[in-house]
């Protein structure tokens, strides 16, 4: 008899997604004692007020499944954030759903709302799940590239966009503010979008965790795509907790819409986690109702850190496009004499002890990232400044 069991047995479509990048770089920042300026997460805990309702809420017996939803208090503050910061309306009881991170909902957005078959248009460099939650679905990705405009910042080709929507076209996944190259589309960008969602009646998945997170001297100021005209009744909204409150580790995110898509995501959330992080959901809830003054004094700090690394960038020799958003910025290689992203991020380490993240993983058409390199500035200033020593010692 002919034994069936491969010596692969993961599924074809899932095959392209190996290690994930954050992985590797982050083990060998471990292994090498390196600064890790690759993968992005904080270095310090978030607001007091939120670490304090946490402790609050697990010693005080919150510690069991919470409803399915999400709690009623979180749900409520997702909802009052959105009408205070953005004029969005939604009910907290059918148009609000708590997820377990940014990722899970983005997962459970595609997976119920793409047939197999379905085409998901989408900018690259995208944030790598993207990619596998797409294949997850059996869907198919249709990608526009941003690349570098004349004055350094990102933008696409309108005609390439518009060649990407079609009769497939299920919907449209937007990451703005832009991870990995900290993007900010503006009005005109958007507004597009928003016209060819409705000429092609597709949905639009927008991923939002750093909405809080646009720099003074960007070139505009976030705009949720649902705020635009047609959009609200067709626009999922993600955002989470980790990015703005200092706290990755909790997995506390949330999607808001029309019912109908929110309900979409609910039902496959139910069989991906059932239900997520119940002690942290109450301090979330916390964190959402803080003062005007925490998020200005947050996105200040984390200015003011882009600032002292991509000093330290420049005079290592790197060339630099702008961040105008999100915790990273993009280094362009070649200035140094690099050519592969790849290769120089593995080297890194043991030339200089940094590490960072190469760009290209990032997209479809790799020969277009390949120059360019990520770095995280959410780090401490001391950690920046002693990874800025380090760098400079390459020129």
């Amino acid at each position: 008899m002919t034994s069936s069991i491969s010596a692969d047995p993961l599924v074809g479509r899932m095959r392209p997604f190996g290690t994930t990048i954050f992985t590797e770089m982050s083990a060998l920042a471990a292994r090498t004692g390196s600064v890790n300026l690759g993968q992005g997460f904080p270095d310090t805990d978030g607001p007091p007020e939120m670490l304090d309702a946490a402790a609050e809420a697990l010693r005080s017996g919150a510690n069991q499944y919470p409803p399915l939803p999400g709690i009623p208090a979180l749900r409520q503050a997702i909802a009052t954030h959105e009408q205070r910061f953005w004029g969005l309306t939604h009910d907290p009881d059918t148009e609000v759903v708590v997820t377990a991170g940014a990722t899970e909902a983005v997962a459970a957005a595609i997976l119920g709302l793409c047939e197999a078959g379905d085409e998901v248009v989408c900018f690259e460099p995208y944030y790598d799940s993207y990619a596998a939650s797409i294949a997850l679905a059996g869907a198919v990705r249709r990608v526009v590239t941003l690349r570098p405009g004349p004055d350094g910042r990102y933008e696409f080709d309108e005609g390439e966009l518009r060649a990407a929507f079609g009769p497939r076209t299920r919907l449209m996944l937007l990451n703005s503010p832009h991870n990995p190259t900290g993007k900010v589309f503006t009005p005109d960008e958007l507004t597009l979008i928003a016209r060819l969602c409705q000429e092609h009646d597709v949905y639009a998945v927008t991923d939002e965790v750093y909405e809080h997170l646009v720099f003074s001297d960007a070139s505009t100021p976030h705009v949720p795509l649902a705020t635009l005209p047609g959009m609200n009744e067709r626009t999922l909204r993600i955002s989470s907790a980790g990015k703005t409150f200092s706290c990755t580790g909790w997995k506390v995110g949330w999607a808001t819409g029309p019912g109908p898509l929110v309900s979409s995501v609910l039902r496959v959330k139910q069989f991906l986690t059932f239900v997520n992080a119940g002690p942290l959901q109450p301090a979330v809830a916390v964190a959402l109702n803080l003062p005007d003054s925490y998020f200005t004094g947050f996105r200040d700090t984390l200015q003011s850190r882009r600032d002292r690394l991509v000093a330290g960038l420049a005079d290592a020799g790197f060339g630099l496009l702008p961040s105008e958003g999100t915790y990273f910025v993009t280094a362009d290689i070649r200035p140094l004499g690099g050519t592969d992203g790849v290769d120089f991020c593995r080297t890194l380490p043991d030339r200089c002890g940094v590490v960072a993240v190469p760009t290209q993983v990032f997209y479809d058409h790799q020969d277009r990232g390949r120059h360019l390199i990520r770095f995280a500035f959410c780090k401490r200033e001391d950690v920046i400044d002693e990874a800025a020593q380090r760098l400079r010692t390459l020129a």
